[in-house]
């Protein structure tokens, strides 16, 4: 396969790019962009510039693809968590959706954005330079505030799954609410809004006929270069209320109930990974960083590993999906217990987002602070790690710490 990659002289952000892109997409009556933002193959942000995304599964592709900083194009899209919940319920977008990028925009870590193809896919330089260089359009959205379940409900859920914990059937559990309200709009525009304000580490935007997902995560699910391969989950939270804001950053790292959320989850995400890695090869080297995201201070660990010859990454899929940080240990009784606990399917919330690149490898997110899109309706998912030593109504307060700055955000503050 031939890879090309070429600096374009602009000095535009990403942000502001995709912008532009959206609209001329718009105005063509082509597909919209997808772009990820924040921490992605080691670059800044990646854009196809229009993409076709539509349901389907992910094609398959052997686990190739080197540490390399040129990503050329691939598979942009999401896995559900629906397509993992053993009740067979559903949301109201498919439980699968790629689309292929010939060509993409990336944004390397000094600021230099590149042109990179494969195969001599996309426009020329100095095409996609004068589409560039047009003003960004004045996008919108409105968004009525988010209708939330009452509070009794998380509550009820949580002392039930505490009570689970203490008969002994499983040690941790993710139990998770959903906010909804009406939409009407751009989704490109929220996306393009969030990005700037709250700078999440791994957003993603997805769109086609079927609605949009519009990601602000902070957390990686999976990186695979080559045959290595990574995972950071988070657990553990406690609010963030500024920048200069680091006592609750102490008090997380020092809190005995979120520590063990945490080393149970990590644990978790060891023995995933083993099962697809060479033996001797899965290691933990940070564990219990205390990090900040948009409105908390969040806890997270990294596992690493290199893949056996064998492994595709269908294989590490499998081995490894749904996220360990949004099921629980043991994963198995944490998916049937969550299915018995909440009363409707998680849709794409805590499954996963990114990118298939035949040439860089593999990264998806964790599906977390994620707005979902369709007919009108806006939904945003929010949970937390519940333990034996959890509060039913601290637990209920974290989803509203994690879930205020997207609040703000769609009410536009």
């Amino acid at each position: 396969m031939r890879v090309t990659s070429r600096p374009l002289r602009t000095d535009v952000t990403p942000s502001h790019a995709f912008s532009v892109l959206a609209h001329h997409a718009a105005a063509r009556g082509l597909p919209p962009p997808a772009m990820l933002s924040g921490d992605w193959f080691s670059a800044r942000a990646v854009i196809a510039p229009s993409l076709d995304v539509s349901p389907a599964s992910l094609p398959a592709f052997p686990a190739s693809g080197a540490a390399s900083e040129v990503i050329g194009g691939g598979w942009f899209g999401y896995l559900a968590y629906d397509s993992a919940d053993p009740s067979g319920r559903t949301g109201s977008l498919p439980a699968s959706a790629w689309g292929w990028a010939d060509h993409v925009l990336r944004w390397s870590a000094s600021g230099t954005c590149y042109l990179e193809s494969l195969d001599g896919g996309g426009p020329s330089v100095s095409t996609m330079e004068s589409l560039l260089a047009a003003p960004a359009p004045a996008l919108s959205w409105t968004a009525g505030p988010l209708r939330r379940p009452l509070p009794s409900e998380h509550r009820d859920a949580v002392k039930a799954c505490v009570h689970a914990i203490e008969a002994g059937e499983l040690f941790q559990a993710n139990i998770c609410s959903r906010f909804t309200g009406p939409f009407s709009g751009d989704p490109a525009a929220l996306f393009a809004a969030g990005v700037s304000s709250l700078s999440p580490r791994r957003a993603a935007f997805l769109s086609g006929p079927w609605g949009s997902v519009v990601s602000f995560s902070p957390e990686l699910f999976l990186a695979r270069h080559g045959r290595a391969v990574r995972s950071t989950p988070i657990k553990g939270t406690l609010p963030r209320r500024g920048p200069s804001d680091d006592g609750n950053a102490r008090l997380l790292r020092q809190s005995t109930k979120d520590v063990a959320e945490n080393v149970m989850i990590t644990d978790l995400v060891r023995n995933d990974l083993g099962r697809v890695c060479e033996v001797g090869t899965v290691t933990v080297p940070s564990l219990l960083q205390v990090r900040p995201a948009p409105g908390v201070w969040h806890l997270d660990s990294t596992v690493t590993g290199v893949l056996r010859p064998s492994v595709s990454d269908a294989c590490l899929l499998e081995a490894t999906f749904p996220p360990g940080s949004v099921t629980g240990a043991p994963k198995i009784r944490a998916l049937d217990l969550i299915a018995s606990l909440e009363p409707c399917g998680r849709g794409v919330y805590t499954g996963a987002i990114g990118l298939v690149s035949p040439v860089a490898g593999l990264e998806l997110n964790v599906a977390i602070r994620t707005f979902e899109i369709a007919a009108g309706r806006i939904s945003l998912g929010v949970g937390g790690g519940i333990t034996a030593d959890s509060d039913p109504e601290a637990e209920w307060q974290e989803c509203l710490h994690k879930a205020a700055p997207l609040e703000a955000l769609l009410a536009g503050s």
